[in-house]
């Protein structure tokens, strides 16, 4: 479908090779009257979206504790299939920041693709007291026979 918003974008497919970390359908409760998914929605499953890989690197618990940046590029609809990419791009001491990028395959066909959403967030590791920890080196973290 093209919509009067992406009808000069050029066509857009989803990245190859890349695994999304989430994929999710809004449903008619997700959005307004007129059928416009809440933002807010959208940035609570970004937020999933990118505390799985710095749940991962950092082997437990990670706090969101930054949106660095947030980009609504179009609008989401409900019926459309999401997915959520992301990729860690800094590891610090304690903190670890994530950029996502948010696809939707327009009425369930992947020949319309459209980028929909970007954003980077920033979380930090936490302890079971729910306090900063390190981030463990990448070494402790590849499993060995």
């Amino acid at each position: 479908m093209t919509t009067p918003q992406n009808a000069a974008l050029p066509p857009t497919r989803l990245p190859e090779g890349k695994m999304p970390e989430l994929r999710v359908m809004p449903a008619p409760a997700d959005a307004n009257v007129y059928g416009d998914v809440f933002g807010g929605w959208i940035m609570a499953q970004v937020d999933i979206a990118g505390s799985l890989p710095a749940t991962r690197r950092a082997n437990g618990r990670v706090a969101t504790i930054a949106v660095n940046s947030f980009l609504f590029k179009q609008p989401v609809f409900v019926g459309d299939l999401l997915s959520f990419y992301a990729d860690i791009v800094r590891v610090g001491n304690t903190s670890i920041t994530v950029n996502v990028e948010v696809y939707a395959e327009r009425n369930r066909l992947q020949a319309d693709v459209v980028k929909v959403t970007e954003a980077q967030l920033t979380y930090v590791a936490t302890g079971p007291d729910r306090k900063p920890r390190q981030v463990p080196p990448l070494e402790t973290l590849i499993h060995r026979d």
